[in-house]
């Protein structure tokens, strides 16, 4: 049985980021593997967790996906720090890779974890700012505006598949029932 870990990055702020379309989000990733018969783990970082737990998740996972809205462009800071102190204090990448025996051992080779990783994110931005020379990202792509989280999980050594993401959240007009299928058809096209 293949093991997933979910990873909700949320972070709540009264008015504008209280949490329900995250929650509606991993809902659905987690009926969706539990229905594919994956063994899932669960971590909300912001009800806390134990970093020793953490380590172990990651390393019998056969797949990560974490959900968070982009705050400011990153991650929401408590999910940065969720990384900071399960991965430095982890043995999850040998060294950062290099070999003075082997030069074709380069920087961020070292990863010991294997398995997939997911990003699904939510953007007050609409899609047509990415991939767009003119727009606020200069022509960068979704994954490309967020390479720092992308490299975090491929410096592990966890192979990247396609990133799920919903736009405009604020705008008023988005309907939950075709982005969550949209969130079934990208799991379905990434896991199965």
């Amino acid at each position: 049985m293949k093991k997933v870990l979910i990873i909700n990055g949320h972070q709540y702020y009264d008015v504008v980021a209280k949490g329900e379309l995250t929650q509606n989000i991993i809902e659905k990733t987690n009926s969706f593997f539990e229905k594919n018969g994956f063994e899932v783990s669960y971590t909300h970082i912001e009800k806390g967790y134990d970093i020793e737990e953490e380590k172990k998740k990651l390393a019998q996972a056969d797949c990560v996906f974490l959900q968070y809205p982009v705050y400011w462009m990153g991650t929401p800071w408590i999910t940065k720090k969720y990384f900071d102190e399960v991965l430095t204090q982890g043995v999850h990448y040998s060294g950062d890779g290099r070999s003075r025996e082997d030069a074709s051992k380069t920087y961020g080779s070292g990863g010991l974890l294997s398995g997939k990783y997911m990003l699904s994110l939510t953007y007050n931005c609409p899609t047509s700012e990415f991939s767009n020379p003119k727009g606020f990202f200069g022509g960068l792509s979704l994954d490309e505006a967020n390479i720092a989280t992308h490299k975090i999980f491929q410096f592990c050594g966890l192979e990247q598949v396609e990133t799920f993401s919903v736009h405009d959240i604020f705008k008023g007009d988005m309907d939950l029932e075709i982005e969550l299928k949209r969130l079934e058809e990208t799991l379905t096209k990434n896991f199965l």
